[in-house]
């Protein structure tokens, strides 16, 4: 908790990911497991596209997730007329000082929501493409690094193309996992209103956690272990995207690392310290479909990229055996 040493034990990270799920929870009525997944892409210090229609509280979420970790929260509104400076920062004279100072832009936060991404000039894209893999931004020849820990939540609407520009495949890849939130059940709807109607519980969110702590969980979930078998399992899943017919271009290495960063947070905050190929398979879906190109034939049918992803999962054996017992330290 925020008041608290964060032990040096795997167990931490199920306690403190249940204090921020309930937390969370007090406001996003349902999608604990959207939570879950926001959980492992913080942990394993990636970052998130979320592809919904407007509506689906994806601003709400990010807000109530950076309450929650006590970060430093920021938004911008994706236009095509947003430049580099207008994320970056911009350096401008000071008379008083008689020089030159940097005044920070949004990116120097540690929790960044970026409303409707696609629609955000190439130029831009890529000033946030070397935010999100270095961690840092370059001004004026001067690499500045970005504070940690540091969350990029994109949002795009899939519906509307019009005025556009489709994230390129090497920006795609640097984002941990692709989700949609998806419209709530009549129960969840109906909840939904009753907690608004009155008071807006947003406002009344406390940090259960610092950022300091949130770094030292990110080191902390690299001890989770792998049984030999289970990270088989894993390329498995990998070269069979580069095999497959559907498949043009499949998963790199860098989604093979991906995903195996996502399954070590994932089995952590479910109070393991070892994976389970179920962590696998669970996430598969939501790292690696985004990573993926099929061929012309198959976009022309329709098929979906996660749709291809699941295929791969049920044709390939579950290593059973390993799913009983924790793996031997190595």
């Amino acid at each position: 908790m925020a008041n608290e040493a964060v032990a040096p034990s795997l167990s931490t990270v199920q306690h403190i990911a249940e204090a921020i799920r309930s937390n969370v929870a007090r406001v996003i009525i349902g999608k604990l497991d959207i939570i879950d997944l926001l959980l492992v892409a913080l942990l394993s210090d990636g970052h998130v596209l979320i592809e919904d229609v407007p509506g689906m509280g994806k601003t709400v979420l990010a807000k109530a997730l950076a309450r929650s970790l006590g970060a430093e929260f920021q938004r911008v509104q994706g236009t095509p007329d947003l430049l580099p400076t207008d994320i970056i920062g911009v350096s401008y004279f000071d008379q008083k000082q008689n020089e030159f100072v940097f005044r920070q832009g949004p990116l120097f936060s540690q929790l960044l929501l970026v409303d409707e991404v696609n629609r955000t000039t190439p130029r831009t894209q890529s000033a946030l493409l070397e935010a999100m893999a270095e961690g840092q931004v370059t001004v004026e020849r001067e690499s500045k690094q970005l504070p940690r820990p540091f969350l990029v939540i994109a949002t795009q609407n899939p519906i509307e193309l019009e005025g556009t520009f489709p994230l390129p495949e090497a920006q795609l890849d640097r984002f941990l996992m692709r989700l949609q939130i998806g419209y709530p059940s009549e129960e969840e709807e109906q909840a939904i209103l009753r907690r608004f109607k009155n008071n807006e519980p947003l406002e009344e969110l406390q940090p259960v956690i610092t950022a300091e702590e949130i770094v030292a969980l990110q080191r902390l979930v690299r001890q989770v272990q792998w049984q030999p078998e289970v990270e088989q399992y894993l390329l498995a899943i990998i070269r069979s995207t580069r095999t497959h017919s559907a498949i043009q271009l499949g998963v790199s290495p860098r989604g093979a690392l991906a995903l195996y960063r996502a399954c070590e947070a994932y089995a952590a905050i479910q109070g393991r310290d070892f994976v389970q190929p179920d962590d696998i398979k669970l996430l598969a879906p939501a790292v690696l479909a985004h990573r993926l190109q099929t061929t012309s034939r198959n976009r022309m049918r329709g098929k979906q990229t996660v749709e291809i992803i699941q295929e791969i999962i049920q044709g390939i054996p579950v290593p059973v055996e390993t799913l009983a017992s924790p793996p031997t330290k190595r």
